[in-house]
């Protein structure tokens, strides 16, 4: 059987997720909607291809993206194509985004789950937005922004090396909702790399978190090897790694709600320049 896997994005709005209606291809497909997303190139990391078809396709970049779900999908045009679809949930930077569509598509939607008319969406966007949110919760995929996405603090972390593998450090920032800081810190860990400190970062900030009684957290990182591999997206491959992330999963288990996601190094600045303060004091 062939595989194809494809990556696609939930995007909430306002108690609505965005469709985006096909224009050409197979009759099956021509003319539906479906949710946001594209096939991945060889080589490329999902979030990477998730990120250049949201540019290519509707014009806009994500602030956040995190892993909802890997499914596969039979095709039922061609019984011996399997499609394994990646689905992230992504949060934009802007709060009413400017949609831009490509020549493949000619429409686009913002439609509360409840609205969706399954006889204008692709059979594989129906499972998708349906079948797996009866699997998963039997609440349905959460697409608003009520307190089913609410958490109580925010965590941003950073690693660097300098010389990778060199003098490094780890560091972490707690903040409210608000965006008052709760609590910070870091390490210097010495010579080691930057795979190491991001982890490491990853571990003191789960560890103050429960020192202050905090159990619910959207984690914030750079690192996309961390985020995939905390989310279970990719297996931990380098023995370094695998004892300090079995310790993280173990303090993991102790939180009611833990979300990890990726971001640009542009939206972690206040980590990165702690993490830069540690390694210039390290060397007074």
């Amino acid at each position: 059987m062939k595989q194809k896997v494809v990556v696609r994005a939930i995007i909430p709005q306002r108690n609505r997720v965005l469709l985006i209606r096909r224009s050409g291809g197979r009759p099956s497909i021509d003319g539906l909607y479906e949710l946001p997303g594209g096939s991945i190139h060889k080589g490329e990391q999902p979030i990477d291809a998730l990120k250049r078809s949201l540019q290519i396709h509707v014009g806009i970049y994500p602030e956040t993206a995190y892993l909802h779900d890997v499914i596969s999908y039979i095709d039922p045009e061609d019984r011996e194509l399997q499609y394994i679809f990646i689905l992230y949930e992504v949060r934009l930077s802007e709060q009413t985004p400017r949609i831009s569509l490509d020549d493949e598509y000619d429409h686009y939607i913002w439609k509360s789950l409840s609205d969706i008319q399954r006889d204008r969406i692709t059979s594989s966007t129906e499972v998708l937005l349906y079948m797996n949110a009866e699997r998963s919760s039997g609440k349905g995929i959460v697409i608003d922004d009520s307190e089913e996405h609410d958490v109580t603090m925010v965590i941003y972390s950073d690693g660097g090396s300098r010389g990778n593998p060199g003098p490094s450090a780890s560091a972490f920032i707690i903040m409210d909702q608000n965006q008052n800081i709760v609590a910070q810190g870091g390490k210097f860990l010495g010579r080691s790399d930057s795979g190491m400190a991001e982890y490491r970062a990853v571990e003191l900030a789960l560890e103050k978190a429960l020192d202050i009684n905090v159990r619910k957290v959207e984690f914030r990182s750079d690192s996309l090897m961390v985020v995939n591999q905390l989310n279970g997206l990719f297996p931990v491959k380098n023995p370094d790694f695998r004892e300090v992330y079995n310790r993280i999963k173990k303090l993991m288990v102790r939180f009611d709600k833990i979300r990890f996601h990726h971001v640009h190094r542009e939206y972690n600045r206040m980590a990165d320049g702690l993490v830069n303060k540690i390694l210039d004091d390290s060397q007074t």
